[in-house]
């Protein structure tokens, strides 16, 4: 494996993740794999678990580890070509790139989508500007389209509920603000490759890019798409068709005890951070039904496993 950018780029999404799962209680084995290693993680936007999962990652492989914050911490990254560089884009991505690459043996870049230009967020400049200029192997920690991380640890986190061919729901939820389509796409990307049986429930106007979902059966009925779930996945996303708006919030798509109810005993997921009584209550969170302290430790797992291919070449 050359990059992590999405799925595609693990040569099998299952066997990965059953690999995954052997190795959780061994990872010591793996603790000098990246002695004398270094990984740069570039924020060009906030994190918490994405931050911490892969920098835990890394050092459980032994690796040294850089964190750049952007915002507060580098330049501001200009990433067209020809541009006549008078404003406050004071550094270029390709000797940004040339830098990290010459100190570190991977980099890791977060940067989400704008979501004020559809055509520019899907053609992932700042990412494929990385890969295109970087001399070492890239990691998505969440593009404009894609979180692979977070899909490869949700995929462990639904195969260890040994749950036989799950019906899995993707919910819309309220938020106040618009939020990206990453976590979603790569989440429909995993189940297309595990069989899974997943479906999505959203308001109208609220579809996803139909270049991802199609296949997948759409319902703008919520609670109708409940009724025998095995797992409910909560996440917010703005509208695809009238791209980055919120066309309303509609706060009746809060997750509750009584949606849950619903479900066949459905496990609730969500990748975090999540705003407690608009997304979902307290009650369906602090249930014995939720499992995203569960998504939050595989995050680590997931890291480990891409940093150690990238590292091994394998």
């Amino acid at each position: 494996m050359n990059n992590y950018l999405t799925l595609e780029d693990l040569e099998s999404l299952e066997e990965s993740v059953n690999e995954i799962i052997r190795q959780k209680n061994n990872s010591e084995v793996f603790s000098s794999i990246g002695q004398n290693r270094r990984v740069a993680l570039v924020f060009l936007n906030p994190s918490l678990r994405t931050r911490l999962s892969t920098q835990i990652a890394a050092e459980q492989l032994g690796m040294k580890v850089s964190v750049i914050d952007f915002s507060r911490h580098a330049w501001p990254l200009e990433f067209e070509l020809g541009r006549k560089m008078t404003g406050n884009r004071s550094e270029h991505i390709k000797e940004a790139s040339m830098v990290l690459s010459k100190y570190c043996d991977i980099i890791a870049v977060r940067s989400f989508a704008d979501l004020k230009d559809r055509v520019y967020d899907q053609k992932e400049v700042v990412l494929n500007s990385f890969k295109e200029y970087s001399e070492v192997p890239i990691i998505n920690m969440e593009s404009s389209t894609a979180h692979p991380l977070q899909a490869l640890a949700d995929a462990i986190t639904i195969k260890e509920q040994k749950i036989d061919k799950p019906k899995v729901v993707i919910s819309w939820s309220p938020h106040p603000r618009a939020l990206p389509h990453a976590v979603p796409n790569s989440l429909i990307r995993m189940a297309k490759k595990l069989d899974i049986n997943i479906s999505i429930t959203n308001p109208v106007g609220y579809d996803l890019d139909t270049s991802i979902t199609e296949g997948i059966e759409i319902n703008h009925n919520q609670k109708e798409a409940f009724k025998d779930a095995d797992l409910i996945y909560s996440k917010n996303w703005a509208s695809f068709s009238s791209y980055g708006k919120i066309l309303d919030i509609k706060e009746n798509w809060m997750i509750d005890s009584e949606k849950m109810a619903l479900t066949n005993k459905a496990k609730f997921m969500h990748c975090l951070p999540i705003r407690r009584n608009v997304v979902a209550t307290d009650g369906v969170l602090d249930s014995s039904s939720s499992i995203v302290a569960e998504q939050v430790e595989n995050r680590i797992h997931a890291a480990r496993y891409v940093l150690k291919k990238l590292i091994s070449h394998e």
